[in-house]
């Protein structure tokens, strides 16, 4: 290989191992939220107050990044204020909520699983509302995800009961709320950027989420012991603000499909998360689900690239 070629393709080469490094630390920190927010139950605190602590640690950073690139830039029209509003609490309050709500009831692994449905969910809504047409390859991905689901669900209820299906439930219900986030901000991140609206959408659900903990809890719960305010806090900083931004790095660097690939370490690292710091069992069929969800969103992100390589100039 001549000197030149080798020199240029050693930047590139790098600059995808940094895409794929960034994707994956930021799935597996988004995938210790889980954790961190049952660490943090253990001490009593209500889901209000955690998601209201949550966001006040995160907020200061996406309320820097918002103005930071809304410097110089177009400004916005009323109806993309209104659309990103929309989907801020669509996304942003109403998802966490109910994650935050159901995951009083299951385990950290179950809840990684169904939130990793969030592909199919797209692709249904596509086709629901905007017409896109599910292939064969696609029912055969939505068998898979939703089979492995079923598979951990089954046994989760076998063996904890009712407030299984609770909590799965809640958690399926933040899945759909996120994916309705994605589907109606596709073609709003390219008029608007990705940075400015994600950071714009979080100050609207951290408004939601402080206007919902004012009118439901007093003031002074903010007030918690010392565990929960760290707890807090890494939430905040960590699996929140540090996994949103290394993503948006990653998906700049080795594009969507890559990134989605990788982010499926996220489930297995909840796995072992919750076996280290929660004492959560790992059984063969939790690992049998696991197994097939991430078969039927690998299914699915193989066909992303495939379609990407294929309209895309030589």
């Amino acid at each position: 290989m001549p000197r030149s070629a080798a020199a240029s393709a050693s930047p590139a080469a790098s600059r995808f191992t940094t895409g794929l490094l960034l994707a994956a630390a930021g799935s597996v920190l988004f995938s210790a939220k889980a954790i961190v927010v049952k660490l943090a139950y253990r001490h009593g605190v209500d889901p209000e107050t955690l998601i209201a602590l949550r966001m006040l640690f995160a907020v200061p950073f996406f309320a820097a990044a918002w103005w930071w690139t809304s410097r110089g830039a177009t400004p916005l029209t009323r109806d993309e204020h209104f659309r990103i509003i929309v989907i801020g609490l669509l996304g942003y309050y109403a998802a966490s909520y109910l994650d935050f709500l159901g995951l009083q009831y299951i385990t950290a692994a179950l809840e990684r699983l169904i939130l990793y449905l969030n592909p199919t969910l797209v692709l249904l809504m596509s086709a629901l509302f905007l017409g896109k047409r599910i292939v064969r390859l696609d029912w055969m991905a939505l068998a898979l995800s939703y089979g492995g689901i079923l598979l951990v669900f089954l046994h989760d209820v076998r063996l904890e009961g009712d407030n299984v299906v609770l909590g799965a439930t809640l958690v399926f219900l933040c899945a759909i709320c996120y994916a309705g986030y994605l589907v109606l901000s596709g073609e709003l991140v390219q008029e608007v950027g990705a940075i400015r609206l994600t950071s714009y959408a979080m100050v609207v659900a951290t408004a939601a989420v402080l206007l919902q903990f004012v009118l439901l809890r007093p003031l002074e719960n903010l007030l918690q012991p010392a565990p929960v305010l760290w707890l807090s806090a890494f939430n905040g900083l960590f699996c929140t603000v540090l996994p949103v931004f290394a993503t948006m790095l990653a998906v700049a660097r080795i594009g969507a499909g890559n990134t989605s690939i990788t982010a499926m370490i996220g489930p297995v690292s909840t796995i072992v998360l919750g076996y280290i710091f929660l004492g959560e069992a790992i059984t063969g069929w939790q690992l049998a689900g696991t197994a097939l969800v991430l078969a039927g969103v690998f299914v699915l992100s193989r066909k992303g690239q495939a379609s990407q390589s294929a309209s895309a100039p030589d």
